[in-house]
């Protein structure tokens, strides 16, 4: 078998072939952006939700407002609407229930609407 040399190379390749120098190689990190660094990825809670429960039962409210509370959001807004059973059961929930150890404030925006602060809470993976 016949070795090759660089001329045969440079005929198989063409005009085309550049050798890898340093000022290719730099030319193509810079282009690249290889010297920066990747920022670490973030386990994607958000900081700030808004929950609307309108159109939702009491049990749907509920589990979507534990299901908030156990996700690591810190902040969120909840609108129960002005009106109906919502509004009175979400400040009895928040006082006295399951939920009230992940609250750590609520504020009354509106008349149907809330503005929460959660604890924070260690995310395990």
């Amino acid at each position: 078998m016949k070795k090759l040399t660089d001329e045969d190379i440079e005929n198989m390749i063409g005009d085309e072939f550049t050798p890898d120098n340093d000022v290719v190689r730099r030319g193509v990190r810079a282009s690249l952006r290889l010297s920066t660094r990747i920022p670490e990825q973030t386990c994607g809670v958000q900081n700030y939700v808004k929950l609307d429960l309108h159109q939702l039962t009491e049990e749907q409210a509920w589990s979507e407002i534990m299901n908030l509370a156990q996700s690591g959001v810190r902040d969120a807004t909840i609108i129960t609407g002005a009106s109906g059973i919502l509004r009175i059961k979400f400040m009895q929930w928040a006082k006295e229930s399951l939920l009230s150890p992940y609250i750590n404030s609520v504020e009354a925006i509106n008349n149907g609407s809330f503005r929460v602060k959660f604890n924070k809470i260690k995310m395990t993976f």
